[in-house]
């Protein structure tokens, strides 16, 4: 049995039920086999890829009106999966990604809670090359640029695993690193459209976050 308390937790994305295993609350913390240690995830942290953020239901909420046909999707710090699962159940192509020892197995779980088949998962830490993983039309994420050193990150991820024709969709919270992460993605040639966004579905909360979508084409960068 796991050393950790979780909960199921219900919601609503686009007209379809989600249900989903988070963490009971940001206290939880199990580590039998120290990978906190060797990752150096430090123990406020470790609960936070199990909970449930505003901006993953605002991702998840993007993903349900994406179009998805023909694109190969990469989802970055994927947590408990919420948009990976709405692009699942669209059929989409996706990829979820995560660094965290647990979430995979979270992944797992909500995908079988909610009767979907299995998502395809890699291990992905955002700092070590993984070329295996390949290239992508599509790569998303949410609220990842919360230290000035994750927009970096981040940035250099999409630099080798985005196709020459890309797109980039994050949300984020309004946070300042977003505006450094914007320049380095406009110095591979991506071009940003902003949108301030509400929930859409009526038991969501009453947040608004920056659903920040950049494009990429083959002509911009060849020229």
């Amino acid at each position: 049995m796991p050393a950790y308390a979780t909960r199921n937790e219900r919601l609503s994305v686009g007209g379809h039920t989600y249900r989903l295993r988070i963490l009971s609350d940001k206290q939880q913390f199990s580590d039998a086999d120290g990978h906190r240690a060797r990752m150096g995830i430090s123990t406020a942290q470790w609960s936070l890829f199990g909970q449930l953020w505003p901006s993953e239901r605002l991702l998840a909420q993007a993903m349900h009106r994406f179009a998805v046909d023909g694109k190969r999707i990469l989802e970055l710090g994927c947590g408990i999966g919420l948009a990976s699962l709405v692009l699942r159940r669209r059929g989409a192509d996706i990829v979820a990604s995560d660094a965290h020892p647990l979430a995979e197995s979270f992944l797992a779980y909500n995908a079988a809670l909610n009767a979907l088949p299995a998502v395809d998962y890699r291990r992905l830490p955002w700092d070590t090359p993984e070329p295996s993983i390949g290239h992508f039309d599509v790569i998303i994420a949410n609220d990842v640029l919360y230290e000035p050193a994750q927009a970096l990150l981040v940035a250099e991820i999409i630099k080798r695993h985005a196709y020459p024709s890309a797109e980039v969709v994050m949300t984020d919270p309004g946070r300042s690193h977003s505006e450094s992460f914007s320049q380095l993605l406009a110095n591979q040639g991506f071009v940003l459209t902003e949108e301030r966004c509400p929930m859409d579905d009526r038991d969501a909360p009453p947040y608004r976050g920056n659903l920040l979508h950049y494009t990429r084409h083959w002509e911009t960068t060849c020229t």
